[in-house]
């Protein structure tokens, strides 16, 4: 039996008020959470339509072979970065011409390959093997409103589609559980002297791979305490009697992380030359939530653990993509965007986005309706961070410059070394020697 897909009913409005407007089709991403049992899909956006070219325009019915990979995988990728922890692309929808039903499978296949493998190359995380590694495509036909809903397991190259059950229920995003912390980051990140034909960009990821350990290994307090990992997370909790609806419930999350070195294991110190360093400091908010049917004290966890890698590893790659995009003058601090949050409407559940100092909130509003297809309003962000809360520093040594510093020929070292010192003073030390030398023989013989 394949699996259960619990949808909310806002979301089959949403598809089903797509217009084709002579298109050959319309195709989106499917957002919500994986469970064990059952997945749950509380929002559906679709991909923003590419600048059209006047030849595309003058034949509409392309065939699907069209369909942009490349395009609608950036846009997975940029939605990616807008959701919390315990949300994630389940998948993507289209909306399609009764004539291009029978050239739906490839074309789609390929892309929500291709969705999943841009998803594993930038996180900080690894996939465990009781996740669920399924991504649906629902296929609506314009003309018969027939729907057609597969999975394909994204973890193996040769899946086939599997049939899923599609229902649409009320109230799905209402009654989820929300986890938040902050947490103070201060991470060093030394640039290696024998790698400096990496950018800055890379070995700043290879330093957070590192520092992703620490996270993983932390040890997680939930409203001040240490709970199993197969306990239930509303264990304890109060329900409200007559009232079927879940009470909303907020955990407050702290996390401890183990220091790198512990007098109960031994450690070796290595010795590297490095030519300078990346710091990243501050306090990131961090948010999670989880569906509140039956939750697990491990889901809340990784949810957590999930949204605290994401969010730094985001930060660093919009701060990059900035600086590319921009042409930022080189300096030694860049400010990271700090995180804004925006409710999801008719839910408990907030989405979110990242803002430098120096951008409006009607920007920010504008970035949420072109890739989410929602109207928002300005005074629903939630600016959860100060300007300047999250820092890079970045010192590079000028005898060892990275790549794209310029075509300036290396420096030599400020400091001059002790033994280039003596090479320099040799003969004056040799003189010295032979003076003393001979005072010495001379001393002898006349004392004789």
């Amino acid at each position: 039996m394949g699996r259960t897909y619990i949808v909310e009913e806002s979301v089959g409005q949403y598809i089903s008020s797509i217009s084709l407007q002579g298109k050959s089709f319309v195709s989106g991403l499917l957002i919500g959470q994986c469970s064990s049992q059952k997945d749950y899909v509380i929002l559906a956006t679709r991909t923003p339509p590419k600048e059209e070219h006047n030849e595309n325009v003058k034949h509409p019915k392309a065939k699907l072979d069209t369909l942009d990979e490349e395009w609608a995988t950036e846009h997975a990728s940029q939605v990616s970065r807008m959701l919390p922890g315990g949300l994630v692309v389940l998948g993507i929808f289209i909306v399609t011409t009764l004539e291009l039903a029978d050239d739906l499978q490839n074309a789609l296949r390929r892309l929500i390959f291709s969705v999943e493998k841009s998803m594993n190359r930038k996180r900080l995380w690894n996939v465990t093997e009781e996740e669920v590694s399924e991504r649906v495509i629902l296929h609506i036909c314009s003309s018969t409103k027939k729907l057609s809903c597969r999975t394909y397991d994204v973890h193996d190259p040769k899946s086939s589609a599997r049939p899923a059950d599609w229902k649409y229920q009320n109230r799905v995003s209402t009654s989820w559980l929300s986890l938040e912390c902050t947490v103070h980051i201060n991470i060093h990140i030394p640039l290696s002297a024998t790698s400096v034909s990496y950018s800055l960009e890379k070995n700043t990821k290879s330093g957070l791979v590192r520092w992703a350990k620490q996270i993983e290994n932390g040890v997680y307090l939930i409203n001040g305490q240490v709970k199993d990992e197969d306990c239930d997370l509303l264990e304890g909790q109060k329900k409200s009697r007559g009232n079927t609806q879940a009470t909303a419930h907020s955990f407050d999350v702290r996390v401890l992380t183990q220091l790198p070195l512990s007098s109960d294991h031994r450690s070796t110190a290595t010795v590297q030359i490095c030519s300078g360093s990346v710091n990243l400091r501050g306090d990131v908010k961090c948010r999670a939530f989880i569906h509140s049917n039956r939750p697990k004290v491990k889901d809340a966890v990784q949810a957590v653990k999930r949204d605290i890698l994401n969010t730094v590893a985001d930060r660093c790659e919009i701060l990059f993509e900035d600086l590319l995009l921009n042409e930022t003058p080189k300096k030694k601090n860049y400010e990271l965007p700090h995180r804004v949050f925006v409710p999801l409407p008719g839910s408990a559940i907030r989405l979110c986005d990242y803002k430098f100092g120096d951008e409006s909130a009607e920007e920010i509003r504008d970035h949420f309706s072109e890739m989410l297809d929602h109207e928002i309003q300005i005074e629903d962000l939630e600016i959860a961070e100060e300007v300047n809360t999250a820092c890079m520093t970045s010192s590079v040594r000028s005898e060892a410059p990275l790549p794209d510093t310029g075509e300036e020929q290396p420096q030599q070292p400020n400091e001059t070394p002790i033994a280039s010192k003596i090479q320099q003073n040799i003969g004056a030390i040799a003189a010295i020697a032979v003076a003393v030398l001979a005072a010495g023989i001379s001393f002898h013989y006349f004392s004789d």
